[in-house]
């Protein structure tokens, strides 16, 4: 997959494959100059917004293969947000920190379960409660493994739902995080400072930030509803009547956030593909 970018010397606009690091280097296919995107988002954004892509475009499979990635990620994104909050508050060296996690993270990184499992520890020792959403209904866990790995054909409507829980559940975590997923964009400017430094004479650096889900504003107010709440209780979302359970709501706060995202979803991925 990947995103379109101006050449900052001619305006021509180039399409650019996504890397892990969100550095980019480009060349403009039209002038030849050479520029550097330093691309402010993290892989779970990028991951989620693909999945919308997807959907939008109608590919179900596809979608949810993203949107559960895109779960992942963000359990790992949760996991450095805490470690790095907590050596924070030490007189730890950052970088010292951010190598301790990775050299930890290294022994989890081809094990999902263990990966949940670290993720769990956290949000227990963060929140000092259960993550009582981590069961395979909170999870869809079924759903996804039926798509994933027996090759069934979702609709649009399970796709629809199964989207909705995951917004609703990344949202929720992100507003419990706070300021500390702060901690783990200041280690992605750290990468990016890096290779700034190494830049040669005649490259422009150019630093994007793309539209994403996750970076909107809270739609009116409305925050994400994980359990049964009366109806009475609901935020109103806009357009929407009659939402008298959490579900219901989840449905419907993912359904406004990709009509109000949409547009610039579909500029994001280009009108000529």
């Amino acid at each position: 997959m990947d995103f379109p970018t101006p050449c900052p010397a001619c305006g021509f606009e180039n399409r650019v494959a996504f890397t892990e690091s969100g550095v980019h280097d480009v060349t403009c296919a039209q002038c030849r100059a050479r520029s550097c995107v330093f691309l402010r988002k993290q892989r779970f954004e990028v991951l989620f917004d693909l999945g919308t892509r997807a959907l939008m475009d109608g590919y179900a499979r596809e979608a949810v293969a993203s949107f559960a990635a895109a779960l992942e990620r963000f359990f790992e994104f949760y996991v450095r947000a805490f470690t790095l909050q907590q050596a924070a508050g030490t007189e730890r060296d950052f970088s010292a920190a951010q190598a301790a996690l990775d050299g930890t993270w290294r022994h989890v990184a081809s094990q999902s379960e263990r990966q949940l499992g670290m993720f769990a520890l956290a949000y227990l020792l963060r929140e000092g409660r259960e993550p009582e959403f981590l069961t395979p209904a909170g999870l869809g866990t079924d759903f996804r493994n039926r798509v994933i790995h027996r090759g069934a054909l979702p609709t649009r409507a399970e796709v629809d739902a199964y989207a909705a829980g995951v917004f609703a559940l990344i949202d929720r975590l992100l507003t419990e995080l706070g300021e500390a997923a702060a901690h783990v964009e200041l280690a992605q400017e750290g990468v990016f400072a890096a290779h700034l430094a190494r830049l040669p004479d005649g490259v422009t650096a150019v630093f994007e930030e793309h539209p994403g889900m996750f970076r909107a504003r809270r739609f009116a107010g409305a925050g994400p509803a994980l359990s049964p709440v009366p109806k009475a209780d609901l935020p109103a979302v806009k357009g929407v009547r009659g939402v008298n359970d959490a579900r219901a709501f989840q449905q419907a706060l993912f359904q406004q956030a990709l009509a109000e995202r949409g547009a610039l979803l579909q500029a994001f991925k280009g009108s000529g593909r």
